[in-house]
């Protein structure tokens, strides 16, 4: 059985474009990556877990807000090159990340030091106009990007044009 993630991507419109609500994972590993780096905010569930629940859980721990309310948008399932299957909702909102505080995890740095070390699972986030987001995510994630715009909601609304 595959790692399950879930994760959800936050859209608002300004100006007339669609912007995503994208993390930068934490750590020494990705401290010097950027673009192919980024993420939605996610993290893992069980088997049998509800991934909406998770998908919300994981947002809150990793940006310290909660998913904005409103209805959700199913971006489905993609199987990662790790093997990793992310399923991803889509919410509208439009939140002030100023102030996001995310969760840590401890990892030993420098390796084979003894140092252990404690590090946030998410050092940024940021607003970006779907066009940058297709180079700051991830490759694996770039689909979800695509199946936002074509959803009726989004495609259809007098901001989505």
């Amino acid at each position: 059985m595959p790692k399950l993630s879930a994760g959800v991507l936050v859209y608002r419109v300004r100006d007339g474009a669609i912007e995503v609500l994208i993390a930068h994972p934490g750590g020494p590993f990705w401290a010097r990556k950027d673009d192919g780096a980024w993420s939605i905010p996610k993290g893992e569930y069980a088997d049998g877990d509800d991934p909406w629940a998770a998908a919300r859980r994981e947002f809150a721990e990793e940006l310290g807000l909660p998913v904005p309310d409103g209805p959700r948008i199913d971006l489905g399932s993609l199987k990662q090159p790790s093997g990793k299957v992310v399923t991803a909702f889509a919410v509208h909102g439009d939140l002030d990340v100023t102030e996001t505080r995310s969760n840590t995890f401890e990892l030993e740095w420098p390796r084979g030091s003894g140092r252990v070390r404690e590090f946030p699972e998410v050092d940024r986030v940021g607003w970006f106009p779907v066009a940058r987001a297709y180079t700051k995510l991830l490759k694996g994630q770039r689909a979800f990007l695509d199946r936002l715009l074509a959803h009726p909601a989004v495609a259809g609304s007098p901001e989505g044009t």
